[in-house]
């Protein structure tokens, strides 16, 4: 079984229970991470996402994303982001349906298909793993059982509250950030099937 990068993994991730994955949380920083096999990148979000301005992220946390991005584009893999990240007009990502010179393409999903109780719309760029090979994705139809928070209001802005038509529970801020183990798994063996570092480490 090939080994698979977790760049910038929650010190409690689910990664870390996974066999053949090589977690890089805050105390290892994945920056300092020597490259050599495909990579599974979680890099911080909230100074990308929809409510970026009013987050708080460190001064160094915005650059994490573009590291993650060179180095899926260098040794294989996929990155994970909430759709709507302005991370991918920033680095030059593909739109869905699009390609980049490094044959990196966009997949849009939701967490719900793999368990997770909110629909959390994500988007991956991949690299080094054509859309046939991916493995099978476990479509769920149907709403899922709660939100997350920015979700739960009407289109005026205000929030939606219990009894309304529509409304759901919010999901916590750790179940925000947490990857459903399926998930996890099944992004574990994408970044398995990407090949574009080995064919560099072969030469």
């Amino acid at each position: 079984m090939s080994a698979v990068a977790i760049l910038f993994a929650r010190q409690d991730s689910v990664y870390k229970t996974l066999e053949g994955c090589d977690a890089w949380d805050i105390d290892r920083d994945a920056r300092r991470w020597p490259g050599g096999t495909s990579v599974v990148a979680h890099p911080p979000c909230r100074a990308w996402g929809r409510l970026r301005h009013f987050a708080k992220p460190r001064a160094d946390e915005k650059a994490l994303a573009l590291f993650a991005v060179e180095r899926v584009r260098r040794w294989g893999g996929v990155l994970e982001h909430p759709a709507g990240s302005t991370l991918w007009p920033a680095a030059g990502l593909p739109e869905p349906g699009q390609r980049d010179q490094f044959g990196g393409w966009t997949l849009p999903i939701c967490q719900h298909w793999w368990g997770h109780r909110a629909e959390k719309a994500t988007w991956l760029y991949i690299v080094g793993c054509e859309p046939a090979n991916i493995p099978d994705i476990p479509l769920a139809l149907g709403d899922a059982t709660h939100i997350v928070g920015s979700s739960g209001r009407r289109n005026g802005g205000d929030r939606l509250r219990p009894g309304d038509y529509g409304w759901r529970p919010e999901i916590s801020k750790a179940e925000r950030e947490h990857t459903p183990p399926d998930l996890a798994r099944w992004l574990v063996e994408l970044a398995r099937r990407c090949r574009v570092g080995q064919m560099e480490r072969a030469a």
